[in-house]
């Protein structure tokens, strides 16, 4: 990589950028300029990023826990805001990741003073609002999950993002992203189909409750796992022992707290609201179990 450091950084951004697609023989090449430990495979990228983790910004800040929705056309109003027309997936890291380089490569360059300010301004608002606000925990389960590549790609990241958030200003306010994140459903008062859906929402539980975390949450209760959707095996495990899931669920979400905690000193609020919103989740998982293990009288499944 050639040019200024500040050039070579984005550089290295746009590289990282390009392996959150899937992998194609021109990729092998770029994990090797980076130096990753063996090369990007078809279908680790189908287990990683299909199966447990798609790397869509909606999908963890979306209040629905799904692909598009309000969190998406937050992401593509930015884009429009920056003058930029936004392509069809706007919240896929991929070109999300492209254009902070872009912006970043575009403040520098920029003759007119006022204009200059107003490029890095978009710069540090896309950095904190689009992205701070879920890649770190998102890194964190990529790190977790991934074969030996994809685990070296999202440290990598981590890195350069802690690098980009400690030389940026910290806002003052949260992201709206967060600010408008209903909290996590009360089943009776709700309803036990909003309750799961809210489970399976990152904004909402605070908790990433993938695939894999099903899987193992089915081992470590004893209880059957059923192949299919998220929101099925949830379902699935609340049938057969409501207290037992949800008991589960209480010290999953307690790790997921302590986890989100590590970042207060690169995030500050941000942190603090994953973090609060995990603790959230705990304290009502558990006073539901407790409920469940006395006597069943408000159902977690839906009916």
């Amino acid at each position: 990589m050639t040019g200024s450091p500040a050039s070579a950084s984005m550089e290295l951004w746009r590289a990282l950028a390009v392996l959150a697609e899937p992998p194609g023989p021109e990729h092998a090449r770029v994990a090797e300029l980076l130096r990753l430990p063996g090369r990007p495979d078809p279908a680790d990228y189908t287990e990683l990023f299909i199966l447990q983790l798609p790397p869509y910004a909606s999908l963890y800040l979306g209040g629905e826990g799904m692909l598009g929705g309000e969190a998406r056309d937050r992401v593509a109003g930015f884009w429009r805001a920056l003058g930029r027309v936004p392509p069809a997936e706007p919240d896929h890291l991929t070109v999300m990741l492209a254009l902070y380089a872009a912006l970043a490569e575009q403040e520098p360059d920029e003759p007119d003073p006022a204009r200059r300010a107003l490029a890095g301004a978009g710069r540090g608002a896309w950095l904190w609002e689009h992205l701070a606000c879920w890649l770190p925990p998102y890194l964190a389960k990529v790190r977790e999950l991934g074969p030996p590549c994809y685990r070296a790609w999202a440290a990598t990241l981590d890195e350069l993002l802690l690098r980009e958030l400690a030389s940026s200003g910290r806002p003052r306010i949260l992201p709206l992203h967060l600010r408008a994140a209903p909290p996590l459903p009360d089943p009776r008062i709700e309803g036990a189909a909003a309750f799961v859906r809210g489970l399976l929402a990152p904004v909402r539980s605070g908790v990433f409750l993938v695939r894999a975390e099903l899987a193992r949450a089915a081992r470590e209760t004893g209880l059957g796992h059923r192949i299919g959707e998220r929101r099925r095996v949830l379902e699935a495990l609340l049938a057969q022992d409501a207290a037992r899931t949800l008991t589960w669920l209480e010290a999953e979400a307690r790790a997921w707290a302590g986890r989100h905690r590590r970042w207060r000193d690169a995030t500050g609020p941000i942190a603090g609201f994953w973090a609060a919103r995990a603790e959230a989740a705990a304290a009502l998982l558990r006073r539901l179990a407790e409920e469940q293990a006395e006597a069943p009288r408000h159902p977690v499944t839906p009916g």
